[in-house]
């Protein structure tokens, strides 16, 4: 059973996803909040596996909230998936790199959310290519004067910071294993061997630190 929060100070929004999520069968709903600081004292007391939380909100905002998951360790299980109006928010890089597992439309297809849910529940991240190319286009555009590299970047080798640099160009596994001549197998382990390394939390993190620290494949 994926235990699922939902945050958003609109309540027709909350009682949408609401119905939705105990409208499923492997899905349980454990909890509700109007305001970020409300959802936070939420998250704490029934530790879901997975929260939809807004990025604008009073009281404490989404961001704000993220800060605070990310820092607690006793909340590492809760992925955080930030609910937007616009297709690139201005605040969705940031909440990336706070730790979000991604981000979603607030009209997206019902199935598409539910399937959404289910994939951050099992570890993955929301961060089609498209949006990852989005996100990266916004960040060139924000005028930061140089990298600032990762400060465990020094630990992968040559191919994991090579397909790390690939990963943050959007492309899937098998794109990346087309690409390079190898097996998806052998870039997924890699993936996964570089974020340890670089304690990102998924693959949208992993995302935001090969473009701060500048790499290119």
């Amino acid at each position: 059973m994926i235990r699922v929060a939902v945050v958003d100070d609109q309540g027709l929004v909350r009682m949408g996803l609401t119905t939705l999520i105990n409208s499923e069968p492997d899905l349980e709903l454990a909890g509700e909040a109007a305001d970020g600081r409300a959802g936070l004292a939420m998250l704490r007391r029934e530790k879901p596996d997975v929260c939809l939380s807004d990025i604008r909100m009073p009281v404490l905002d989404g961001l704000g909230m993220l800060r605070e998951v990310a820092a607690d360790p006793a909340l590492t299980g809760v992925h955080v998936v930030m609910l937007t109006t616009f297709e690139l928010d201005e605040y969705v890089f940031e909440a990336l790199r706070l730790g979000a597992s991604g981000f979603l439309l607030k009209d997206a297809d019902p199935s598409a959310l539910l399937d959404a849910i289910r994939v951050v529940a099992d570890g993955g991240s929301l961060l089609a290519p498209s949006v990852t190319r989005r996100v990266i286009e916004h960040f060139g555009t924000t005028g930061r004067a140089a990298p600032e590299p990762h400060p465990e970047l020094h630990r992968l080798t040559e191919r994991e910071r090579e397909i790390v640099a690939w990963v943050a160009t959007g492309r899937s596994n098998s794109e990346i294993a087309e690409e390079l001549v190898v097996s998806p197998d052998t870039v997924r382990t890699h993936v996964s061997r570089s974020m340890v390394k670089l304690h990102a939390r998924d693959r949208a993190q992993l995302v935001v630190f090969a473009i701060q620290s500048g790499l290119e494949p």
